[in-house]
């Protein structure tokens, strides 16, 4: 069959399970399938013959009318089978049939049946097959029908059957019967006109078959084009375009574009469209020009007034077949609204205005000014803007716009004085909203004002208070009935205080008083800042001024009260402790008063025998540190501090601290806490009887002994005579404790008048420097010996190591002053100050500390053991320290 289309593959038709069931066909295939290669055909007429649509549910083929399947891209059957299903459908009786498709791979041919391929192959014709040019028909053609578009033939067939689809908007719509092909030529006829906006073109697939229903040629593909016929007019995308222009703009200024289109086929003489202005109105002069080929509308004149025309209406044509005559036209609608600007300046309607208003009065509308613009009204281009240029310097007047008049409203905001000034000339001067734009061809215009006399009408008025406000300053704590001031007020006619009197409003506070004819103000009350009466230490007080008229004037009194020094400084904490480390005491005053009658305060210990003990140290201008001057025993000292402020005025406040033998505070729990036992510190009647006692007690021993005792005493002590005593020996390392049998161990008397016991050197009172005395070998240097006390004709006498308490006594007394004395001087011989010193806590170590000028000791012993004692021994400890 000629023509011949492209290169088709056929498959084979293996089985057809459809028949009745129409559940399912089967085709073999090859692996690969190009595009459009036909791969079988089904009889659909058998399962739904009133089939209405077609369709595959693999959108890789496609389903022709006839029942052919064809591919619609290439396909690789990567598994054995391939299926898909046909949809028919009936839309007119609801009906749906479904016939499942299968594609099956070709099987491998035996090497006999390639051979026979091979013969077949070389003694079967092929003929050589051409595709012809695409069928052009005329659009909307006038016949006659039906009209022969193209003939079909083949050698083999007899009969010939067409499939066409169409393309275009309307492939939707049925084109069944527009097109046929007679069975025994081959001829294909079309079988009435078509519009080609709507079927843009067909294809037609021919296939041609035996009398039996065998084809035994591939399909033919025909193309058949319909050619466009000018025959749609173009049309406007709007029935009615609106643009916008400011007035006076230059000439080429865009203004807008309209636009038309054709539904011909684009890109041909039919769709070439040229546009052209019709008509203008107003038609003198022409405004605006139009593109032909763009459809932009440009200004053309340089004299758009608004003020003359507001306004333009054009009627814009649009033709095809670029213009020709014989083309095919419209005509739109155009209206362009010329824009206002602020090209006219305002103009009051009269120069000079006069009117009269009573003094005194405020808030009152005293003249309407009204002005002429040839602008759009209500516009920014129209709007007034009055201002006063002249006349106004203290803004007692005011002028706005009313927004619905446009006229300028001038109004009194303050009272006028008709004894100041009797008439006032304000000048006022007009703009509009909108800058001024100069029209072109025209001169600028000056601004237009107008004049406005007011004449002030006099009218019996108040006194008046000058100033309004007065302001008086006082010291605080003034004295009741001091005059503070005064406060009068003028009559206005007079300009004199005659007749006027005065009292102050009901209602304020009553903290002053005014004198009724003078005016003089005086305190009723001590002034005090710091009551709730006072906000920020002022009060503001209403004063009435009263004439012979009855006229009532206002002022106002705002009385200040500045700060005076009437609080006393004190100190806020006066409870403190004080722990062995005798840590300074913070002590910190307030005074009630302000600046300069508050801080810097200065701090003194009024008790000067406290004073002797305690010192204070300046810490800021607020507080001072107390602390001990030396060592002071422990217990409650209530110290007198007296405070003075920096205005003088003196505050005193005792201080109770609770000197405690603690490390932290807490550990007083508020009391005095009492020594540990061998830390007790003794007065000095508890030493004296401690002397007494002694001395009693030695006495009677005395007394026994020269009783008992026989013979010459010797002057030798023995041993015994040291058992009845303390014995200090010093030694604070491990060692060989050495006795003196010359040696008398005394007790040393403290600055109290006691005895105590002095530690920490490593000789006794008899051998310091060197220079031991005993009570037998006591030699020169007007030296006594207890021997030689002792009277009997020169000869020593022995009394079991006891004497009489008159011999000990003048034995001990010069010898122990001698010993107190070199104790209270250092190696250079000078007086020492530190014979009896507080050797205070030194940080962590040892509590021993240096024993003074009395010792001969160069190193002092490790006692870091004393530390790690347990509690009771830790008494035992801390004897052997000296506070």
């Amino acid at each position: 069959m000629v023509p011949a289309a492209p290169r088709l593959i056929l498959g084979l038709l293996v089985l057809s399970l459809c028949c009745e069931a129409c559940k399912k066909v089967i085709f073999r295939v090859p692996s690969e399938l190009e595009a459009d290669t036909l791969v079988g055909r089904v009889d659909l007429k058998e399962c739904l013959p009133s089939a209405e649509f077609i369709s595959s549910t693999d959108e890789n083929f496609k389903i022709l009318e006839d029942g052919s399947v064809y591919t619609t891209s290439t396909i690789s059957l990567s598994a054995e089978r391939k299926t898909f299903t046909i949809l028919l459908n009936d839309i007119q009786e609801h009906v749906q049939k479904k016939i499942h498709v299968s594609l099956v791979k070709e099987e491998k041919k035996t090497q006999t049946e390639k051979t026979r391929h091979t013969r077949d192959t070389v003694l079967k014709r092929t003929k050589r097959r051409w595709g012809p040019i695409p069928s052009v028909m005329i659009e909307n053609s006038l016949g006659p029908f039906p009209l022969q578009i193209q003939q079909v033939q083949s050698d083999t067939a007899q009969n010939y059957t067409i499939y066409y689809s169409a393309s275009g908007p309307g492939i939707d719509q049925d084109p069944k019967g527009l097109f046929y092909i007679e069975r025994e030529t081959g001829n294909i006829f079309a079988t009435r006109a078509v519009d080609r906006e709507q079927y843009p073109s067909f294809q037609i697939i021919c296939f041609a078959t035996t009398p039996d229903g065998y084809s035994p040629e591939v399909p033919l593909v025909h193309t058949i084009r319909i050619e466009d016929d000018n025959d749609n007019a173009p049309y406007f995308t709007q029935d009615l375009f609106e643009f916008s222009v400011p007035e006076n703009s230059k000439p080429g200024i865009i203004v807008g574009k309209v636009t038309a289109e054709d539904r011909d086929e684009p890109y041909t003489l039919h769709t070439a469209l040229k546009y052209r202005i019709v008509s203008q109105n107003p038609p003198i002069p022409p405004a605006f020009s139009l593109h032909g080929d763009t459809g932009v509308i440009s200004v053309a004149s340089p004299q758009l007034d608004r003020e003359v025309e507001s306004g333009y209406l054009l009627l814009i044509e649009a033709r095809d077949m670029a213009g020709q005559p014989f083309g095919l036209c419209t005509t739109g609608t155009v209206t362009i609204r010329i824009e206002d600007t602020n090209d006219n300046a305002p103009s009051f309607r009269q120069t000079q205005y006069e009117v009269r208003v009573e003094e005194n009065r405020v808030n009152v509308e005293i003249l309407r000014i009204s002005v002429v613009d040839l602008d759009e009204p209500r516009s920014p281009a129209s709007g007034a803007v009055f201002e006063i240029i002249r006349g106004n310097d203290d803004r007692s007047f005011e002028i706005t716009t009313d927004r619905n008049t446009n006229e300028g409203v001038l109004c009194v905001v303050k009272g006028l004085d008709y004894e100041t000034a009797k008439q006032r000339v304000l000048v006022i001067a007009v703009n509009n909203e909108a800058p001024y734009m100069l029209a072109p061809h025209s001169q600028q215009v000056s601004q237009s004002t107008s004049s406005v006399t007011v004449h002030v009408i006099d009218v019996d008025e108040g006194p008046v208070f000058k100033p309004c406000l007065l302001r008086i300053d006082v010291k605080e704590c003034e004295d009741i009935g001091t005059s503070i001031g005064r406060y009068v007020a003028e009559d206005p006619e007079t300009g004199n205080s005659e007749g006027i009197c005065y009292r102050i409003a009901p209602g304020q506070c009553n903290w002053i008083s005014i004198d009724e004819k003078s005016g003089e103000v005086r305190t009723i009350r001590v002034l005090d800042r710091d009551v709730a009466e006072m906000r920020q230490g002022q009060c503001n007080i209403t004063v009435l001024a009263i004439d012979r008229n009855g006229k009532t004037g206002t002022g106002t009194i705002q009385v200040v009260i500045q700060p005076g020094n009437k609080n006393y400084p004190r100190i806020l904490k006066t409870d403190y402790i004080m722990c062995r480390d005798r840590k300074p005491i913070c002590l910190t005053a307030q005074d009630g008063d302000a600046s300069p009658y508050s801080a810097p305060f200065v701090y003194r210990i009024t008790d000067r025998n406290l004073a002797s003990s305690w010192k204070i140290t300046r810490h800021n201008d607020n507080s001072v540190y107390l602390s001990p001057k030396g060592d002071i025993p422990f217990g409650t000292y209530e110290i007198p501090v007296s405070v003075t402020d920096n205005g003088g005025k003196v505050g005193e406040t005792r201080v109770k601290v609770n000197y405690c033998d603690c490390l932290t505070p807490t550990e007083c729990n508020g009391q005095t806490r009492v020594p540990r036992e061998g830390n007790v510190t003794l007065g000095v009647w508890a030493i004296l009887a401690m002397i007494l006692g002694s001395l009693l007690l030695l006495l009677i021993l005395i007394t026994i002994c020269g009783c008992c005792g026989t013979g010459v005493m010797h002057r030798h002590v023995t041993d015994d005579c040291a058992n009845h005593n303390l014995i200090i020996s010093n030694t604070e390392a491990p060692g060989e404790e050495v006795m003196d049998h010359n040696i008398i161990p005394l007790q040393t008397t403290t600055d109290q008048g006691g005895y105590g016991i002095k530690t920490g050197d490593q000789q006794t009172f008899e051998s310091v420097k060197g220079r031991g005395h005993t009570l037998e070998s006591v030699k020169g240097g007007g030296h006594q010996t207890l021997g030689s006390v002792k009277e009997g004709g020169g000869q020593t006498m022995m009394d079991t190591c006891r004497y009489s308490y008159s011999e000990w006594h003048n034995f001990t007394h010069p010898r122990l002053g001698e010993k107190v004395h070199l104790c209270r001087q250092d190696e250079e011989q000078k007086h020492s100050e530190d014979y009896l010193l507080s050797y205070h806590y030194e940080g962590k170590g040892s509590l021993a500390g240096s024993v003074g000028c009395c010792s001969d000791q160069h190193e002092e012993e490790a006692l870091d053991f004393l530390d790690q004692l347990e509690p009771k021994f830790r008494t035992l400890a801390e004897a052997c320290v000296k506070r």
